[in-house]
Parts: structure tokens; C-alpha cells; sequence
């Protein structure tokens, strides 16, 4: 390396220049092997697959859309939750603006202590909505939901959750894959984060639902793994979701009844351009508690209700296996993975440690932007994300420590504890039930 590289050349960067490849390798292995591997070149190998089959897909799309209009099916929308009252109008006002009107509205109360029950009788009284339920005394969301489906009386089931907007053209779009493959038994929609002005704490996760969701589940539904549709925003045929008898009690209970649905037979898809809008969390303290019960349904659901996916039987589906076994591979068995590799760091490598924390800092923040650019090729919002860019750097500390040890702990707490069944998300009385009869 020349002097005047040298002088400008951080000393950390001349560092790994001069041991060499090897040793870069060897420090850095779990980042070549695993992050590399997954987040990079699947991500842009699917990408460019996706891209060199999009004139395919377009005219799939528009012949699909055709037979959606021509049908133009009856289908319900569900909107279960507890205290949600002020963000029903806005929710009422968001949904009289779609392209497609064909739908009953349904609200459930599920034994809300605000103004919920007022709001909601006097949005049926004046039409805005089509049926208000309520659940007196608490039940949870899976009961919520599950009594919305009981009175439900569309083809299709459109569940969102009160807090959310979409663009105009989202319950249109969320529906036509319905229509490109009988086999299908549920759609997810695209969910991004429309606070993101209002912290660091949103602004990261705004980042990270373009990487995980945008992005990454186009990649799961184009490799027939996609395995959670969020609750914000996902549609079911009304005939597959009565079969198998709705929600189960969560918390985790999104992608418990996609595994169900897929378990019998249907396949699940997401849809790019059926999109939501979601406030999430704008503080680190309400994120922790919300991820460690997100985390915990992995082991509660992925390991353990749902086990039998991994075991050889009449119904076994190797395209379940590999979404839950990916799942749980790159989630849990990573994270102890990780936990190893930082002891090897500590152990066998401390006295570099000032050389490879900054250029690990450096890889991340080099992939990280690798990521970015592949959401800027999917997004339909491009200039609005472009704000977000700055903040990519802190992913590297947010997903990659911050996140890592919270799901560590959730990991620890469920798998020795079963601490999902306490968590106050879910009433006593459902969570006892739950674990009685093992959901």
C-alpha cells in the first residue's frame, strides 16, 4: 500500500489489508456464511428472477384482475381489537376511499374500557360500518376475530387491524391473486410504517419492514416459503379459514393460522402492491415488549404446535418444512449460533477487537445499503424513502445487536418457562385455555 493511501486509509481498513484474506475469513465466517449468503445473494438472485418474469406475471395479473371485476365478489372485512375507538372514523374514511366496494364492514369490540362501544353503534347508526359487535368481557384477539368470522357472509375475508390506512387500490390488489390460482387459500399485504418522522425508534423499523416484508416476502412467495400474514393486513377465502376453524389464541396467532392454512393444503402468498399503512412503536421500550412477544410465538407455534411439519406422515410437505425450518433456522438456531461466534471472537481474537468491531460496523453498513437499493427497486414510494437512508449505518446496532438480544431473551423465557401463556396481551382466562389444550 502506498504512503499516501496510507495517510488517508482508516486504520482499521489498513489492518485487514495487511493480515490478509485468511484471516478475514476466519473473524468474520458467521457474516460470509450466513448474512451474506441470505440477505444478499438469495435476495438479488430472486430479485432478478422475479424482474425477468415480470411481463409473465403482469399479463397473469390482468387476466386476474379481469375475472375479479367480472365476479366482483361479496367479501367481509374484520377489524377485531380492544380500545381502538379513535382510530375507527379514520379507519371508516381510509376504506370508503378503495376502488372496490363490494364488502360489508364488521368491527369487533373485544371488552373495550374506552369510547369504543359509543363510537362504534354510532358508526352503524350512521352506515359507515355494517355490523358492531362486542365482546363484553375480554376474550383476546383470536375471539374477537373468530366472532366477526361467525357473522361474516362474504367469499373472501379481509382482516386489518383499526390503526392502519391503505392506498386506494389495496383491498382490490390484496384479492386478486385469489383469482390467479385456485389453490390459493390466503394473501399477505405489503405493511410499511407511516410514523417514521416521529422517532429513531420508528425510523429504524421503517427501514427494517422494507428489508423484512417489502422485500424479503416477495422472496419467501416466490420460493413457495412465505409463512406469516400479518394481521394488519391479510385476506382468506372464507371456506379454507371456516375449515380450519379460524384463530387459534395468540399472541403469535398471524402466522399460526397461515402454518394451519398451508398445512391443509393451500398455499399463501404476499402481494407487493396491496399495501398498508402501520404506526409502529415510537419508543424502545414499547418495541422490546412487543418484539419478546413476536419472538416467543417462534418457539410457542414453529417449535412446538406446529412440530409435526418436521415429521415424515401422509401430509408432510416439503415446502412447509423448508418455511418453518428457514424460519426457525435463521431465528433461533442462529441466535445461538451468534451467541458462539461472539465467544470466539472474545476468546480468540480480543486483542483486535478495535480493528474488527468498526469493520464489522462497515460490512453491515455496506449491505445494508445493498438492501436499500433492492427496496428502492420494489417501492411504489420511493421519494418518501429516500429520507430514510441516513439512518442505515444504525441498522447494524439495531438488527444486529439490539433485536438479537431481545429475541434471546424471549427465545430463553419460552423455551424453559412458557412465558407466552402470562403475557398480558391475552386475558388470563384465554391463555389458560390455550396452554390446557396446547395452542
Amino acid at each position: 500500500m502506498s504512503p499516501e493511501l496510507e495517510y488517508i486509509i482508516p486504520e482499521y481498513l489498513r489492518y485487514w489489508y495487511s493480515v490478509g484474506p485468511d484471516k478475514f475469513i476466519r473473524v468474520f465466517w458467521y457474516f460470509i456464511l450466513f448474512e451474506l449468503t441470505r440477505y444478499i445473494m438469495a435476495d438479488f438472485v430472486i430479485a432478478g428472477w422475479y424482474h425477468l418474469f415480470k411481463n409473465d406475471r403482469k399479463e397473469k395479473w390482468e387476466k386476474a384482475r379481469a375475472a375479479f371485476w367480472n365476479e366482483n365478489p361479496f367479501v367481509s372485512v374484520i377489524i377485531p381489537g380492544k380500545n381502538e375507538g379513535k382510530h375507527l372514523f379514520k379507519l371508516t374514511k381510509s376504506l370508503a376511499e378503495q376502488t372496490f366496494q363490494n364488502f360489508e364492514l364488521i368491527i369487533v369490540d373485544d371488552g373495550s374500557d374506552d369510547e369504543t362501544p359509543i363510537i362504534g353503534r354510532n358508526l352503524q347508526k350512521r352506515g359507515l360500518i355494517d355490523l358492531f359487535l362486542r365482546n363484553d368481557m375480554r376474550g383476546g384477539k383470536a375471539s374477537a376475530a373468530n366472532l366477526a368470522l361467525r357473522f361474516s357472509q362474504g367469499k373472501y375475508i379481509v382482516h386489518l387491524d383499526a390503526d392502519c390506512s391503505f392506498d386506494r387500490e389495496a383491498i382490490e390488489n390484496i384479492l386478486i391473486p385469489f383469482f390467479m390460482d385456485e389453490k390459493i387459500g390466503a394473501v399477505g399485504g405489503n405493511v410499511k410504517v407511516r410514523n417514521a418522522d416521529e422517532s429513531l425508534c420508528a425510523r429504524l423499523q421503517a427501514i427494517e419492514y422494507l428489508k423484512t416484508i417489502s422485500v424479503g416476502r416477495i422472496i419467501s412467495s416466490q420460493l413457495g416459503i412465505y409463512k406469516i400474514i400479518s394481521g394488519a393486513f391479510g385476506a382468506f377465502r372464507a371456506d379454507v379459514t371456516d375449515s380450519i376453524k379460524g384463530w387459534d389464541i395468540g399472541p403469535g396467532l398471524d402466522g399460526d393460522i397461515t402454518v394451519k392454512i398451508r398445512k391443509s393444503g393451500f398455499k399463501t402468498v404476499f402481494e407487493p402492491s396491496a399495501v398498508c399503512l402501520t404506526n409502529a412503536p415510537s419508543k424502545f421500550k414499547v418495541l422490546t415488549k412487543q418484539r419478546l412477544r413476536w419472538d416467543k410465538s417462534i418457539i410457542r407455534f414453529r417449535v412446538r404446535k406446529h412440530k409435526d411439519v418436521y415429521l415424515p406422515s401422509e401430509n408432510f410437505r416439503w415446502s412447509n418444512f423448508f418455511a418453518l425450518f428457514e424460519n426457525v433456522f435463521y431465528n433461533v438456531i442462529l441466535d445461538i449460533t451468534w451467541w458462539l461466534y461472539i465467544v470466539d471472537l472474545v476468546f480468540n481474537f480480543a486483542g483486535s477487537l478495535k480493528y474488527i468491531i468498526p469493520m464489522n460496523i462497515t460490512i453491515y453498513t455496506i449491505v445494508g445499503f445493498m438492501q436499500m437499493t433492492s427496496t428502492y427497486i420494489y417501492s411504489e414510494r420511493r421519494k418518501e424513502e429516500l429520507k430514510l437512508w441516513p439512518y442505515v449505518p444504525m441498522m447494524s446496532i439495531y438488527t444486529g445487536t439490539y433485536l438479537r438480544l431481545v429475541r434471546s431473551v424471549a427465545y430463553i423465557h419460552e423455551l424453559i418457562w412458557k412465558k407466552s401463556y402470562d403475557d398480558p396481551w391475552n386475558p388470563v382466562k384465554s391463555s389458560s385455555q390455550a396452554k390446557a389444550n396446547g395452542f
